[in-house]
């Protein structure tokens, strides 16, 4: 006859329920604690490279926005300035005595304006437009700017001043610009366009502007009609024989 009790469901239970309290005090193995660390250095190298593409698409955007403003503003004001062109002499030649309004070079353009007055005192002006050599970037690359320079007109000349205005910076760190002109040939047609408008006593009838920048990307070309060349040059020419 045996002597053993029949085990007691209840201290079953409670044995078990202190394995279980007792694994749990133990804490996780090392192996989930590796899991856990690998996926937290994935998910914030995800976060991290998700906010370095987004902050530099935000600054090349900004960087775009900058350069489309500074080439709408730059363009605007080459078409104002040289869509006014009056047929106004700022010098006599003094070998011919032929009077000068206009004189355009690859680098260079000369005629006479009214300055507004957020510009200046108002008036004729003559607008000095120079593209000047900076020398070359680190690449080696040409770099050019263009200034504009402002001077009054009195009685078909320059006025001297005491001080001088100082050229104005319009646009720096471009790799490129250029001048062209375009008038009437002796049939009364466009001609082809020109590097250089010797014709000084008579306005070109457009004036094309060619822009490169320092990365080597091209502006809109910017083609600028002069209103004041047609009425005037077709007068010159029934004047002078």
């Amino acid at each position: 006859m045996s002597l053993r009790r029949p085990a007691n469901p209840r201290s079953r239970t409670g044995v078990r329920t202190r394995m279980r309290a007792a694994a749990r005090a133990r804490g996780f193995t090392l192996i989930e604690i590796l899991m856990a660390t690998t996926l937290l250095a994935a998910g914030l190298a995800l976060a991290f490279a998700t906010l370095r593409a987004s902050t530099t698409a935000a600054e090349r955007g900004e960087s775009r926005a900058r350069e489309s403003e500074r080439m709408r503003a730059v363009e605007g004001f080459l078409r104002r300035r040289i869509g006014s062109a009056l047929p106004i002499a700022y010098e006599v030649d003094p070998r011919t005595g032929i009077p000068l309004r206009f004189l355009g070079e690859p680098d260079r353009m000369r005629f006479v304006a009214d300055l507004p007055r957020y510009l200046g005192r108002g008036g004729p002006h003559l607008h000095d437009l120079r593209i000047v050599d900076d020398g070359r970037t680190r690449r080696g690359d040409a770099q050019q700017r263009l200034e504009v320079a402002f001077s009054v007109i009195l009685a078909n000349a320059v006025v001297e001043e005491d001080n001088p205005r100082p050229p104005e910076l319009l646009v720096g760190e471009l790799r490129e610009i250029r001048f062209r002109y375009r008038g009437l040939d002796e049939q009364n047609r466009p001609s082809d366009w020109q590097d250089d408008w010797n014709q000084g006593d008579r306005i070109p009838m457009q004036v094309e502007v060619r822009i490169v920048d320092a990365r080597g990307r091209p502006w809109p070309r910017i083609l600028v009609a002069l209103p004041q060349s047609a009425g005037y040059n077709n007068l010159s020419q029934q004047v002078v024989p």
